[in-house]
């Protein structure tokens, strides 16, 4: 059988690394499942492509941001870089950086992807269905 193979070999890598753990730069899952009506008042500045805001969920909040008319992106406020610490990521003044305070990790607010590091991976990021005036947001 193929399985106790299978089994005895990812025994055998995990122990010399001191045991399997958790992927670096991956954050804790948690459910996300949000739905925002833009029609709404505190929603009002996402009616503009450009424009930003932090709602709760995810696993230390989440940055929505209107990229283009029917586009917007999601990213989970937690840095990717040493997870463990659980810091929070904020906006910069320039509305399209976003920074670790802990570490000065940057990202770009348009996919989450690195400017500068230590962090070594992206920001976590939910997918989004648009169906005017309902944004849906689930991981």
């Amino acid at each position: 059988m193929a399985t106790p193979r299978i089994l005895l070999l990812l025994s055998l890598f995990c122990l010399p690394m001191g045991g399997c753990r958790d992927t670096p730069g991956v954050i804790p899952f948690v459910d996300v499942n949000v739905d925002l009506n833009l029609a709404l008042p505190a929603y009002n500045s996402l009616n503009f492509p450009g424009n930003w805001l932090y709602i709760s969920g995810g696993s230390r909040g989440l940055i929505v941001y209107r990229y283009t008319l029917d586009e917007f992106v999601i990213l989970d406020r937690h840095s990717t870089h040493d997870v463990g610490a659980g810091c929070q990521c904020s906006v910069l003044a320039d509305g399209y950086t976003i920074e670790d305070p802990c570490s000065g990790s940057q990202w770009y607010i348009f996919d989450g992807s690195i400017i500068l590091g230590p962090a070594t991976a992206p920001l976590e990021r939910y997918t989004t269905t648009w169906i005017p005036p309902v944004l849906t947001i689930r991981n």
